[in-house]
């Protein structure tokens, strides 16, 4: 079923293996702007049914590491025209993740103070620059909580992001709610102290989320709109949260009518518990409209949640990195190339070493006499 094509709410895809979003802080500076080199990393690998891009903030206040591509002015939408083209050239489609990182930042990446639901802070480091120049890991600084004036134009620049993205090519948005970013952070009760609308009860914390997700689809179509959540995962948090799992599954009955592309569910990274099959079950229970799962998935484990019908969509995201080919040596049974300690040194930043080096696999050929 891995290689069978896709066809659901408008997303059209020539197979089910997606290539999952990472951060790869390969811009052109001044400005974080995507480049040629950005162009031919993800043509390298749209094999891919469907590719998903590394995070791009909505916005300054948005970003939370260094050197990412941004989606908010003319050259961002510009220079992702050059990736769009790249990818759709090599006969895949292209979503975009939209970033708003909230408290997971510093002042001097996010040029003022960052933004959560709350005004707590949790120990945390993010990629940013260094008092004796360079970039290196920083300290996030105290956020500040959101007013309702930050929340609306926080929606509002996700609309903008949003049609900027349609303007550049992409054929979709994949709004990022989760790994303890902005929606996260209001999602959660340990993060979002709030008396207002947006704290309190679960249709309160999550109203931040569905309403930034309406206003998208009604901008752009639900078809072409997605959302990343991790109800399993707690990066960024201390401990988990008892009620994410209820949230989430609450926010899928309000999504269901948006008629979304595709919901994503990061699971079994950083800090996480697993993922029960009752709870996949409930997922399916409430949400008829497709569902993709990530996180380090294997050819047999990503088939079985095929066969399961637990997921329509199948998403990888390290093997990517060093197999650009994945599609194809999972197709052949070839061998993968290890994701290992000089793939690590080079995921997040650098020149074209450990980013456009890696060799597609090269079988070998038989010469009969």
């Amino acid at each position: 079923m891995l290689f069978e094509s896709f066809n659901g709410n408008g997303l059209s895809l020539r197979n089910r293996i997606v290539m999952a979003p990472m951060t790869r802080s390969r811009t052109t500076q001044p400005g974080d702007v995507p480049n040629e080199m950005m162009a031919t990393y993800y043509q390298q690998r749209a094999d891919a049914g469907l590719i998903i891009t590394e995070g791009a903030p909505i916005s300054p206040v948005a970003r939370g590491y260094s050197l990412t591509p941004g989606i908010y002015t003319q050259a961002h939408i510009d220079g992702w025209r050059k990736v769009t083209q790249a990818v759709h050239d090599a006969g895949s489609k292209i979503f975009i993740q939209l970033w708003h990182v909230g408290r997971r930042s510093h002042h001097d990446i996010a040029g003022e103070q960052p933004v959560s639901a709350s005004a707590i802070k949790e120990p945390d480091q993010v990629f940013g620059p260094l008092p004796e120049g360079g970039f290196g890991m920083v300290e996030t600084s105290e956020p500040r909580a959101m007013t309702r004036e930050d929340i609306e134009q926080t929606i509002d620049d996700f609309v903008q992001a949003a049609e900027n993205a349609m303007a550049a090519g992409f054929d979709g948005v994949e709004i990022h709610a989760a790994h303890g970013y902005l929606f996260d952070q209001f999602l959660r009760i340990a993060s979002n102290q709030r008396t207002d609308e947006y704290g309190g009860n679960q249709d309160n914390r999550m109203r931040f989320l569905v309403n930034t997700l309406q206003a998208v689809s009604d901008a752009i179509g639900g078809q072409h709109v997605a959302v990343r959540v991790s109800p399993h995962v707690y990066e960024g948090f201390g401990d988990d949260d008892p009620e994410i799992a209820d949230v989430i599954l609450n926010a899928l009955e309000k999504m269901a009518p948006m008629n979304l592309a595709y919901v994503h569910f990061s699971e079994n990274i950083s800090r996480y518990t697993d993922v029960p099959d009752s709870y996949r079950q409930q997922v399916r229970a409430v949400y008829p409209n497709p569902v993709m799962v990530a996180g380090k998935l294997s050819k047999e484990s990503a088939q079985q949640l095929l066969v399961k019908q637990f997921a329509d969509l199948v998403a990888f995201g390290t093997p990517f990195v060093t197999n650009p080919d994945l599609v194809a040596r999972f197709r052949y049974s070839w061998p993968l190339a290890e994701f290992d300690a000089d793939a690590r040194l080079s995921l997040y930043g650098g020149g074209a070493e450990g980013y456009i080096d890696y060799p597609r696999y090269q079988p070998a050929v038989c010469n009969a006499e």
